[in-house]
C-alpha cells in the first residue's frame, strides 16, 4: 500500500478543496470548504453553472439589494456543497461567514439559513457540518447549534483552551490548524523549519487529541491547513485529517511503512491535568497565546476578505 493507503486505515480522510474534480479523483470520505477554497474553484470555468443557479435563486427571493447579496452567497456555498454530496459518503463542512465570528444570534441564524436550504434540496442535517472560527462567541453558537441537532465543525483553532472549549460545548468536531502554525513560528524565531516531531503544529494537535482522549471527549479531532506531508505523517492516527489535493497525491505516490503516532491508549496514559474552562479562562489563556491570538485573528479577517472578494469577483464577472 502506498503511504495514502496506510493512513486510511487509521484516520479518516477529509479532503480540504473547493474543486469538484479533485473530489472525483481522490474519493474522501467527507470534505471540507471555506471562502477562499470557493473563491478558487468560483473562477473555474467548468462551475460557472452553479454560480449562475445561485444568481437567479437570490433574484427571485431577495427583496432588496442587500438580500441578494446574502443569498446569492448562502446559495453559492450551497451549490458546491450539493455537488461535492453527490461524490463523498460522509459529511461535507459549509462555513458561517466570517464576519459572524463575534455575533452568537448571527452565527445560529445563518447556521439555520443554510441547514434549511440543504433540507430544501433534500439533504439531511446528519450530512452537513456548520464551520463556526473558535472564538468565544463561536463556541455558545455551537453549544446551542448542537442541542438542535446540528453539527459542528469548529474552525480557525489554534491552541488548547479554544479546543477544550469546544469540547466543553459538545462540537462533533474541531479542526486545529497545522500549517498556519508553523508558519508563525518560522516567522517567529526566524527558523526555515522543524523536524517532524518538533514542528510546532504538530504538537499542538497531538496535545489536543491526548487531552480529549484522556478526559473521554467525544469532540472529534481534525487536523488540517497542512504545509508537507511530514506534518502529515507525525498526525496518522487522529480521527480525521483535512488535506488539500497536491498532497494527497503526493501521499498516493509514496511508498514506505507509516506507522501510527497518536493512539488512544497512550494518551490515557499522559499525566494531563484538567482544566476548568469558563469565559475569563478562555479570554486569558488565549490571550497568553500570542501565536494563537494573532492566527485567529489573521484568519478571521482573511477570511472576511476572500467572502467580500468573492462577492465582488461574481459581480463583475456576471455584472450584478
Amino acid at each position: 500500500m502506498n503511504k495514502l493507503e496506510q493512513i486510511r486505515k487509521m484516520t479518516t480522510i477529509v479532503i480540504d478543496t473547493g474543486d469538484i474534480d479533485a473530489i472525483k479523483t481522490f474519493l474522501p470520505t467527507d470534505a471540507t470548504t471555506n471562502p477562499s477554497l470557493i473563491l478558487a474553484a468560483a473562477q473555474k470555468t467548468q462551475y460557472r453553472h452553479l454560480i449562475e443557479d445561485a444568481i437567479e435563486y437570490s433574484k427571485s427571493k431577495a427583496k432588496s439589494p442587500e438580500e441578494q447579496n446574502v443569498l446569492l452567497m448562502d446559495k453559492l456555498f450551497i451549490n458546491f456543497g450539493l455537488e461535492i454530496l453527490k461524490l463523498i459518503p460522509g459529511r461535507v463542512s459549509t462555513e458561517v461567514d466570517a464576519r459572524l465570528s463575534f455575533d452568537i444570534q448571527g452565527s445560529i441564524d445563518k447556521a439555520h439559513t443554510l441547514i434549511k436550504m440543504y433540507e430544501t434540496a433534500g439533504i439531511s442535517k446528519d450530512r452537513i457540518l456548520i464551520k463556526l472560527a473558535s472564538t468565544w462567541e463561536g463556541v455558545q453558537a455551537a453549544a446551542r447549534l448542537e442541542k438542535e441537532g446540528i453539527h459542528c465543525n469548529m474552525t480557525l483553532l489554534f491552541s488548547l483552551p479554544q479546543a477544550i472549549a469546544c469540547a466543553e460545548a459538545k462540537a462533533t468536531l474541531v479542526s486545529p490548524f497545522v500549517g498556519r502554525i508553523l508558519d508563525w513560528y518560522k516567522k517567529n524565531e526566524n527558523v526555515s523549519g522543524y523536524a517532524p516531531n518538533k514542528d510546532p503544529g504538530v504538537i499542538s494537535v497531538t496535545q489536543i487529541y491526548d487531552y480529549f482522549k484522556k478526559f473521554d471527549y467525544p469532540t472529534q479531532i481534525m487536523g488540517a491547513s497542512f504545509r508537507n506531508t511530514d506534518e502529515i505523517l507525525e498526525l496518522a492516527g487522529c480521527d480525521l485529517l483535512t488535506i488539500a489535493p497536491p498532497l494527497l497525491e503526493e501521499l498516493s505516490k509514496a511508498d514506505g511503512d507509516v506507522p501510527r503516532k497518536l493512539i488512544p491508549a497512550n494518551a490515557k496514559k499522559s499525566s494531563i491535568s484538567k482544566i476548568v474552562m469558563d469565559e475569563k479562562t478562555f479570554r486569558l489563556m488565549l490571550n497568553e497565546n500570542a501565536m494563537a491570538t494573532e492566527k485567529l485573528s489573521e484568519g478571521i479577517r482573511k477570511f472576511s476578505e476572500d467572502s467580500i472578494k468573492l462577492e465582488n469577483t461574481i459581480k463583475k464577472s456576471f455584472k450584478i
